[in-house]
């Protein structure tokens, strides 16, 4: 490509692209059924404390925010003097990306506590399992295992096939399903290459005021992956 194409084909400015996170939104497939139950299913939990795993992308965001609209629950850091512990005495609380946020080991062991002593329940998003967590202190580890944990499992082409579709339609974007899975076959198999992927399409389509064609998506596969060549 020239140096003169590549100019005109300069990206546009990031919008931000707010995606729909209502119950109505959600997608409905196999590696996240588990998830979808367990959130319905409040408070009618096995235990007031719920940790729900999964890769980055894989939809905890999305039923955090549902949880968190049905059970009116705080959004806490489980970090010291940021009343994490005091919400937890009033009511259900909520910590995202504990894994990646961090936590104080004896904060959130008292989140735990006081969720446990005044009958609330704790939601906490993470990509490990707690048993993978920097976790020093024995109380809060012995909490942990107690802790219910659900996983979100690796992506069939059923749910990349829906999230891709919702990944447009959050843009306002709508695709033929023979696209889809013509991209759905020859993408790498996460949720975040997903993103990744729906996000490329729509800027370069914008850059060269174009619609979303199936040689569009055959450059855009081929960029991600080092320059292979996806036709066919």
């Amino acid at each position: 490509m020239t140096s003169r194409s590549k100019t005109a084909e300069q990206l546009p400015l990031a919008f931000g692209h707010d995606p729909a996170t209502g119950r109505d939104d959600l997608l409905v497939a196999k590696p996240v059924d588990a998830a979808v139950a367990m959130i319905d299913a409040w408070p009618h939990w096995p235990s007031p404390v719920v940790v729900i795993a999964g890769p980055v992308g894989s939809g905890k965001s999305h039923l955090s925010a549902i949880w968190r609209e049905k059970a009116g629950a705080t959004l806490v850091s489980a970090r010291p003097r940021e009343g994490a512990e005091e919400a937890a005495a009033r009511g259900p609380v909520l910590i995202e990306d504990a894994d990646r946020a961090g936590f104080d080991d004896r904060t959130l062991f008292h989140v735990i506590n006081n969720v446990r002593q005044h009958g609330h329940t704790l939601l906490v998003t993470s990509r490990l399992w707690p048993m993978s967590w920097p976790v020093d202190l024995p109380d809060l580890r012995s909490r942990l295992k107690a802790a219910t944990v659900v996983e979100i499992g690796e992506p069939d082409d059923e749910l990349l096939s829906q999230v891709i579709v919702k990944l447009f339609a959050d843009r306002q974007l709508f695709v033929d399903d023979r696209l889809v899975a013509y991209i759905v076959a020859r993408m790498e198999r996460s949720l975040e290459a997903a993103q990744t992927l729906v996000d490329r399409l729509d800027r370069l389509a914008l850059a060269r005021g174009s619609r979303i064609t199936r040689a569009l998506a055959q450059e855009v596969l081929g960029e991600m992956v080092g320059g292979e060549d996806f036709a066919g």
